[in-house]
């Protein structure tokens, strides 16, 4: 039985230690390689620079994430748009950290000008930029957890689960089911990713399992339902209302929570008379 994360405090704290040392990683690489003129300096200054330089930029641009993760669940917003966009504004404070670095320790008090500030920016949005799609091709568009710099094309929805009647139990070595706590049942009304992690609703709470989407919908058993956005599969008996905001349609299930449903889901919740 795969183990259950304590909590998403330490799911959190897991992460960033295996992103900082893949960082950690890429700055040697690049202290190796020397971009950008730098070959020039002794190998032991590109080292620290260039380490410095990928945990800095790891800290300007990885919160973006989460702002990628709300328009893209909560908007339904297209995952390239917002990728695209936390990438150029992740860069700006990437790039003022990088010439105030760069500065002499007692030169003047004044900034260089627009054509040295605009060509660090392409700099560092080129090195970013690399770096997040490196992250997406080893880790998965899907689980993918790097830098929000650059979108990688998602890949198409995965189909519906298969309907049936609603099972009454759950097999004992289901591996879902075994890392959910016994006090919140197994009456499962949704399923939601959230980066490495699913978080299981049940109508008692909710809690997060290390496993994919697509696999915990595939070991719901034969509970009725369906995947109605990239990070979300509904069970169809915990649909209470249908909201809708202009174009974006949102499933209210029990306990009050709300499911965006894609756009390209639409005609399919229609013909399955879902809404």
């Amino acid at each position: 039985m795969t183990a259950q994360p304590a909590s998403p405090r330490l799911a959190l704290a897991r992460r960033i230690i295996i992103d900082l040392a893949a960082m950690t990683v890429i700055g040697v690489f690049l202290a190796i390689t020397g971009p950008f003129g730098s070959i020039g300096a002794p190998p032991a200054e590109r080292l620290v620079t260039w380490i410095g330089f990928a945990w800095l930029g790891y800290a300007c641009y990885r919160p973006m994430q989460t702002v990628v993760n709300w328009g893209t669940r909560v908007l339904a917003l297209p995952r390239w748009s917002m990728l695209a966009a936390t990438c150029l504004v992740g860069t700006v404070p990437m790039t003022i950290a990088v010439l105030a670095i760069n500065r002499e320790p007692f030169g003047t008090l004044g900034w260089p000008g627009l054509e040295v500030v605009m060509g660090t920016y392409f700099s560092v949005l080129v090195i970013g930029g690399a770096i997040t799609v490196l992250f997406n091709l080893v880790q998965g568009p899907r689980e993918a957890v790097a830098l929000p710099v650059a979108a990688v094309p998602q890949p198409a929805e995965s189909a519906p689960v298969a309907t049936a009647v609603p099972a009454t139990a759950p097999p004992p070595s289901n591996p879902l089911f075994d890392q959910l706590p016994p006090e919140l049942g197994s009456d499962i009304i949704a399923l939601e990713m959230e980066d490495h992690y699913v978080r299981v609703h049940t109508a008692l709470g909710s809690a997060l399992v290390l496993m994919r989407l697509r696999d915990a919908m595939a070991l719901v058993g034969d509970l009725e339902g369906m995947q109605v956005h990239r990070s979300w599969w509904v069970a169809r008996g915990a649909v209470e209302d249908v909201l809708r905001d202009g174009r974006n349609v949102r499933l209210r299930l029990a306990r009050g929570i709300e499911a965006p449903v894609a756009r390209a889901k639409l005609a399919e919740l229609r013909d399955a008379r879902w809404i």
